[in-house]
């Protein structure tokens, strides 16, 4: 009898290492205050927008303006909702949520329903329709772009139904405009989240080593992720190149070696922040021009990032990073994308984006992300520069990318 197939001695065949725990605290609730305060500025953007009820299905949304944290976001079949009313704040779920809601002291009052999505959208209906109708019942919810709302058509027909002008609006554009604005609060969860994954990939690359594959580095990686602290840590992208870059895919059994370059961009989030950020480095020492094209490039981006200021326009900075690229003679930018950057908080990506066409007005406590990328010769060098504005500038969310690329031998 054999002793196992070749699959399970590839699986064994591996190297031990050792890894480092820096143990976190589960991170903090939400100061009541800060709900409180985001909670306000949705009312004003509802009487702004001539909004009587607002319906969230977004994960995010819920949890932005209620702080209730819960493992049934994994169930479609049993959704957690939120209703917000010029009076109200309330929580829609399952008879299932009845211990976890009463276990701590929450901002806002509780419609429990017995069943699946059919009953969950009854519930409101039926509680929206228990309103006082005089003034009319203007009805908006959280779909439309940026933002992955849940429901049915029976929710919209529901609503329609109930709506004084039997209509339901998007109610994207109202959340943004409260949402873009952070709060010291979650700048602060940001910190965390980034400092836990550059100490990951410091640490990962310090234990990778040629001949290493991109999905056994990656492992690696989202191990140390969650050892350094992190309260999730969504697949990555793992990928070793010297040229045929593509960056969706998953991670393979490709291998390191001398040449390649290694590229990942995390998720892992603190609080429900995700570090969005890219990261780099090298198998084997580079040439003189990868060392300059690297300083070049990382030396324009944190350009950029310091460049933010409270009144410029998001179109302002794509212009004057057009002026600084073209000045670096650095040659073409990647181009399958039309932003070189992009806001960032609850969600990996976020309004407003750096480009051409954005008009957005840079505002104090907005986030960007600036990351505009080349590819070349077959390197790839991108710098993830994550910047808080402030009422004179900017503070960097995260240290900044390293002077010198890292290097595997």
């Amino acid at each position: 009898m054999k002793n196992g197939t070749a699959g399970e001695s590839k699986l064994y065949s591996s190297s031990s290492i050792t890894m480092n725990a820096r143990p976190l605290p589960p991170s903090p609730s939400v100061p009541l205050a800060e709900l409180e305060m985001r909670l306000s500025r949705a009312r004003i953007e509802m009487n702004r927008d001539a909004i009587d009820v607002m319906i969230l299905t977004d994960e995010k949304n819920v949890n932005y303006f209620t702080d209730y944290r819960t493992f049934s976001w994994g169930y479609n079949a049993r959704p957690v909702l939120a209703v917000i009313t010029n009076d109200h704040l309330l929580i829609v779920g399952s008879l299932t949520e009845s211990k976890l809601i009463e276990s701590a002291p929450r901002v806002f009052t509780t419609l429990l329903y017995d069943g699946y999505l059919p009953e969950a959208v009854d519930s409101i209906a039926d509680w929206i329709g228990a309103m006082p109708a005089a003034g009319g019942r203007r009805i908006a919810v959280d779909f439309g772009p940026d933002m992955f709302g849940r429901g049915s058509l029976h929710l919209i027909d529901r609503l329609r139904d109930l709506a004084s002008d039997r209509s339901v609006t998007s109610a994207v554009d109202l959340l943004w405009r409260v949402r873009l604005i952070k709060t010291p609060f979650e700048a602060a969860m940001k910190k965390v989240a980034f400092d836990i994954v550059n100490r990951a990939f410091d640490q990962a690359i310090a234990n990778a080593y040629p001949g290493i594959t991109e999905f056994e580095l990656c492992q690696m990686m989202q191990a140390q992720i969650y050892l350094n602290g992190a309260e999730s840590a969504p697949p990555i992208a793992m990928l070793f190149s010297d040229g045929d870059f593509f960056y969706g895919r998953h991670p393979s059994e490709r291998r390191l070696r001398q040449g390649h370059y290694i590229w990942t961009d995390f998720r892992a989030t603190y609080g429900g922040y995700p570090a969005d950020r890219n990261r780099i480095a090298r198998c084997g020492d580079p040439t003189d021009w990868e060392i300059g094209t690297y300083e070049r490039v990382r030396s324009l981006t944190i350009e950029l990032a310091n460049s933010f200021k409270p009144g410029l326009r998001c179109c302002d900075i794509f212009n004057k990073f057009q002026g600084l690229w073209k000045d670096a003679d650095l040659g073409q930018i990647y181009g399958q994308v039309s932003r070189i950057g992009h806001g960032g908080g609850l969600d990996v990506t976020e309004p407003p984006s750096i480009s051409a066409a954005d008009e957005t007005v840079i505002e104090p406590g907005m986030i960007f992300h600036v990351e505009p990328k080349l590819e070349k010769n077959g390197a790839v060098f991108q710098f993830e520069e994550v910047v808080f504005i402030t009422d004179g500038g900017v503070e960097f969310l995260s240290e900044l990318s390293p002077e010198r690329v890292p290097v595997i031998k």
